[in-house]
């Protein structure tokens, strides 16, 4: 349901001609990366993902990134984090400089399988200048479509407006969309009908459905709690959860590893949820007997694997220590603080005004086709996802928790290291299902917020976000 973002290590070399496969050989080039800290990095980075081997990138990721960097991820859950990348990829072509920084480089590279993606390394600052966290990886626009892009800020918004026009036109859009700076709107508007059954049209005040893009709250809630003393990232669920269904889940699987998706525990979607009415699911407890008696996936620590499960089970760990329910957790101590009015998981057969319904195609994606994702979600989401909000409450949200209202810096450090400083980066979150698109993108460096929120299927957020964040990276003040 997300894309996620992968740190990797690299080792000291400045320039690399890549010798790639027989099917990526066509797109081989050389190039030449600058003599700093992150060229180095890249080089030897792009070397280790061509070798195609588990142990290459263990000897990278154990050897070149910081100690701060290693303590939020551990080797192995990188390692299995960065199969699906090579996967995906298969092999990686550098093939431009986007960006260059003291302590930080952008380039643009191409993957075996055609797909663009810019790849940044930020280092730290002294020697002797490890990556900080790892490299970012997110899809980007060609070198032909780059070339294409807005030149200034004052030229995005016509730009914008033109792609999300046509889009739409084409059924391919229907949302909001708000792009700050600063703290400032540089755009905000809305597309496409919230409700086609009767002609309501979107707004930028539409509340959009979230889907995955919950498990931040989720994570801030367990972070507040820690920082509370009222719970350790090291606690296991047995301790938490005495009544853990799981007796080896529940003597094994520690907090931390919930949050980072290496408990072992799987997801709850799947033939039981298929067969349990949806009406049935308004509460954390209504999804635990979907899958929290079933057997761990693997060892806890051993790998890492996306567990909607995971986060549905943290929600449970909020709900006893705090003595509330998860619902009003969140609204208390994240959403009223935040100054999110808007935001709630709504029940789906509720009278909720200005929501918008979500539309699917299915499995098939047949244009044209596009049925209500109505029988498709439950009667209220959970810690894992469903939830809905606003454009404008989103933006409020990264204001909050970046300014030290929902967070302490030390916690956000830990917990939200992207977030924690102008150099940091920042973070990508995404959220998807039938009839749900949602993006949020956060670069520190610029101050910089994207929220586009949909009520489409995937990857309708997406594409618009990535484009956003290219053009945003390229564009002059």
């Amino acid at each position: 349901m997300t894309r996620r973002l992968i740190s990797v290590v690299v080792a000291v070399l400045v320039a690399v001609v890549l010798v790639l496969p027989a099917h990526a050989a066509q797109a081989a080039v050389a190039v030449t990366l600058p003599d700093t800290p992150a060229g180095h990095h890249a080089a030897a980075y792009l070397a280790a993902f061509n070798a195609g081997t588990d142990d290459a990138m263990r000897v990278f990721f154990t050897e070149h990134i910081s100690a701060a960097g290693l303590q939020q991820r551990s080797v192995e859950a990188r390692l299995a984090a960065g199969k699906q990348f090579r996967q995906e990829l298969r092999t990686l072509t550098a093939h431009k400089v986007l960006s260059e920084g003291e302590n930080r480089l952008e380039i643009l590279a191409q993957g075996g399988n055609g797909d663009w993606v810019a790849l940044t390394f930020e280092t730290e600052p002294n020697p002797p200048h490890k990556l900080a966290l790892g490299v970012r990886i997110v899809e980007s626009d060609s070198p032909e479509e780059l070339a294409a892009a807005p030149k200034t800020l004052a030229e995005l918004g016509p730009a914008l407006d033109r792609s999300l026009t046509s889009a739409t036109a084409a059924d391919e859009f229907a949302g909001a969309v708000l792009v700050s700076r600063k703290g400032a709107p540089l755009y905000q508007k809305a597309f496409g009908l919230a409700s086609r059954e009767y002609g309501v049209p979107n707004t930028i005040d539409t509340r959009f459905n979230l889907g995955s893009i919950n498990k931040v709250f989720t994570r801030l809630a367990i972070a507040q709690l820690v920082e509370k003393s009222l719970l350790a990232p090291t606690d296991t669920l047995g301790k938490l959860l005495p009544d853990y269904p799981n007796r080896d889940a529940a003597a094994k699987v520690t907090v931390q590893q919930l949050l980072d998706m290496t408990s072992g525990i799987g997801d709850f979607f799947g033939p039981r949820f298929e067969d349990t009415p949806k009406d049935r699911l308004r509460t954390i407890g209504d999804y635990l007997p979907l899958f929290a008696a079933e057997p761990l996936l693997f060892e806890p620590g051993s790998s890492e694997r996306y567990s909607n499960g995971g986060y549905v089970v943290l929600g449970a760990i909020i709900e006893r220590v705090s003595g509330q329910d998860y619902y009003t957790y969140v609204r208390e101590h994240i959403y009223l603080p935040a100054g999110m009015t808007s935001t709630e998981s709504f029940e789906a057969d509720g009278l909720t005004p200005n929501v918008a319904s979500g539309y699917t195609r299915g499995d098939d994606g047949t244009p044209g086709s596009l049925r209500s994702n109505i029988y498709t979600r439950p009667a209220r989401g959970s810690s894992a996802g469903g939830g809905y909000s606003t454009v404008g409450d989103m933006t409020r949200f990264v204001a909050a928790l970046r300014d030290g209202r929902l967070l302490s810096s030390g916690s956000l450090q830990r917990f939200f290291p992207g977030l924690a400083s102008q150099q940091a980066g920042g973070m990508g979150v995404l959220g998807g299902a039938p009839g749900i698109s949602a993006a949020l993108d956060v670069d520190t460096r610029t101050d910089t917020v994207v929220v586009v929120l949909t009520n489409l299927d995937p990857p309708c957020a997406e594409k618009v976000a990535r484009r956003l964040r290219t053009w945003l990276r390229t564009a002059k003040e």
